[in-house]
């Protein structure tokens, strides 16, 4: 046995670096290849390393990250969409295989309290598989939405039972209870409430992404430190402080992308290694009985699972690939069995063969869920990429600030954006800035970053009147989108009842789903309401446009004026449709460009009378 700590940790990051590399010539998942690796090293293997080492104990933290990532990851925007479904999925994912648990553990002479807790263990799950998901590029997927969401209740239903199991079986009193009971909720409240109040006023004093990331750390070990202090599992506080924290972390963001580069590169394959040193297959040949009850246990879970995937299936009309992918995350198992199979062992309601026995159901579903969820996310994936995508993002942009030079704002806006062609600059005055503009026909946008872009709440975006008629409109409401949903920030439309609707109508795209709310705004002029509606974590997106094009209004050339005035202390973007090429673009209704409003026209006029007699003034007292 290996003793030394920098032989093991040699050992463990040869076998990190060398099992994804093997998995893909032999084209099996990654995640099987690491419990092989746990079972070869581990006690009832080779004995190259002690089962209770350090090795273990990093593991768990590799649980925690799963969660975490599940619940950042969640499109803020298609969760609340497909909130009622998650529910939904979440009752059957749990109800049906817990009641077949039931019902297989009674036929095999298990008393009433062993078959509810075995049923517990059966109807709970581990998204051990997310990390295929991600890696396919598939979490944004309506049936991985679902998953996540439903994920929540299972593991929370789960061990409300084993809760109540405890209670029965202990010397507890109703009022101890209660008090455990108001523990568990008050914990989640912080977690959900005071935790994302504390994150966001950190990230707007340091913008440090690597300090960013300690944070985020901190808080998740913290979540399932308090969730396991109060009777509940490490994972599901990890789980809801990842939920808590979505907004704050953007997935395409820096802090994001420290968490995957550590958690998928050695927390998450620690886990799957410490996984695999806890099995011993050589218990399978000790006694028939452990034999038969693993394939009991992993014949009831297959079952009940793939029935609650079948039926959510049918009942969200989902495809079969959408299916098998809910049912691929949704059968795998680790921490949430192991905790329940570990207490029920402790107070002597499980038997030595059940506990080997779930330990093989762990080794088996893993394995078999990692197949199923590969083959389910490669064919999703693969949909997506024969899908015509109406956001266009392969357009060139070109980005620009004003006063001062911001190229890691502008580089972290694009990347939020997913704007892939982007070129950034920086101009000394609005008078170079729309000089630029005016120029080129290509797609633009002026920032001005007030405060670190994951810590904004909503977007204010104001729309003119024809905006739906330009020739590239469709992309500026795609860098809307895309920036609501990394940011998880509610979008409010300011337009006219006819662009509203054709915005309604883009909102409602399958598969670009945005949750947007509407302000009657008839003219440009009433930009300046919004000020006033303005909250202190706003930020305000203004659709503007070149001139000769459809939706172009003379008050535009007032918009520095106005944002240096007025929204001075908010973030704002000034957004440019990228110009079609050839003769001047026309109203596509009237045949016109559209004339100024009579306010305009107005304002203009008296600004001349104003301007013409200063200069006449002096000339006046001279004479």
């Amino acid at each position: 046995m290996i003793t030394s700590p920098l032989a093991i940790i040699s050992l463990v990051l040869a076998a990190i670096l060398l099992v994804p590399m093997v998995c893909r010539k032999i084209r099996i998942p990654s995640i099987v290849g690491f419990i092989l690796v746990g079972m070869i090293v581990g006690p009832y293997g080779f004995e190259l390393i002690a089962g209770g080492s350090t090795i273990q104990t990093l593991g768990k933290i590799g649980m925690l990250y799963i969660m975490l990532q599940a619940g950042i990851e969640v499109d803020i925007n298609d969760f609340r969409q497909q909130r009622t479904r998650a529910i939904i999925y979440g009752v059957y994912s749990f109800i049906l295989p817990f009641v077949l648990g039931i019902g297989t553990s009674l036929l095999m002479g298990f008393d009433g309290v062993t078959s509810v807790l075995m049923g517990a263990m059966y109807g709970s799950h581990t998204l051990m598989t997310y990390p295929i998901v991600n890696r396919y590029g598939v979490q944004k997927n309506a049936a991985v939405n679902i998953t996540v969401g439903g994920t929540m209740l299972t593991i929370s239903l789960s061990l409300f039972v084993l809760a109540i199991v405890r209670n029965t079986i202990g010397d507890i009193s109703d009022s101890s209870f209660w008090i455990t009971a108001a523990k568990m909720l008050g914990t989640i409240l912080i977690i959900t409430i005071a935790f994302p109040w504390l994150a966001q006023r950190f990230f707007k004093r340091w913008t440090d992404p690597t300090s960013g990331y300690l944070v985020v750390m901190t808080m998740m070990v913290m979540a399932a430190w308090m969730a396991d202090f109060v009777g509940l599992e490490g994972i599901l506080g990890a789980f809801i402080c990842g939920v808590s924290l979505n907004r704050l972390v953007p997935n395409l963001g820096p802090v994001m992308q420290r968490i995957n580069l550590v958690g998928n590169s050695l927390f998450v394959p620690l886990f799957l290694i410490g996984v695999g040193m806890m099995i011993n297959v050589s218990l399978l040949w000790s006694s028939w009985t452990t034999i038969l009850i693993a394939i009991a246990m992993i014949a009831t879970k297959l079952v009940g699972k793939w029935l609650a995937s079948w039926i959510a299936q049918k009942s969200f009309g989902l495809q079969a690939a959408e299916r098998q992918l809910m049912f691929g995350m949704t059968h795998a198992t680790a921490a949430g069995t192991l905790a329940i199979v570990t207490i029920g062992y402790n107070a002597g309601i499980f038997s030595p063969e059940i506990l080997n026995a779930a330990v093989v159901m762990i080794l088996t579903l893993c394995t078999s869920a990692s197949f199923v969820t590969e083959y389910a996310s490669k064919q999703l994936a693969l949909q997506e990429e024969a899908k015509l995508e109406a956001d266009k993002t392969d357009n060139s942009w070109l980005m620009m600030t004003v006063g001062e030079n911001r190229h890691y704002e502008l580089q972290e806006l694009s990347e939020l954006s997913e704007l892939h062609n982007a070129e950034f600059n920086s101009e000394s005055d609005w008078t170079e800035a729309n000089d630029l503009i005016h120029h080129q026909r290509k797609a633009a946008i002026i920032y001005h970053p007030a405060q670190p872009l994951n810590t904004i709440n909503r977007l204010l975006v104001a729309v003119p009147l024809y905006a739906e008629k330009e020739h590239d409109f469709i992309s500026c409401f795609g860098l809307v989108r895309r920036l609501s949903s990394q940011l998880g920030a509610r979008v409010v439309f300011y337009t006219n009842e006819q662009t509203q609707k054709a915005l309604q109508a883009f909102c409602r795209r399958k598969g670009k789903y945005l949750r947007a709310s509407y302000r009657e705004m008839e003219n440009w002029e009433d930009v300046l309401m919004i000020a006033k509606q303005m909250l202190p974590d706003d930020m305000i997106v203004l659709i503007n446009a070149r001139p000769s094009t459809p939706s172009y209004n003379p008050l535009f050339e007032q918009v520095p004026k106005m944002l240096t005035q007025f929204f001075s202390d908010h973030s704002y973007m000034v957004v440019y449709p990228e110009q079609e090429t050839g003769n001047v673009v026309q109203d596509l209704l009237t045949g016109d460009t559209p004339q100024a409003s009579t306010t305009w026209k107005i304002v203009s006029a008296l600004k001349k009378r104003i301007l013409s007699f200063q200069q006449t003034t002096p000339t006046d007292q001279t004479a």
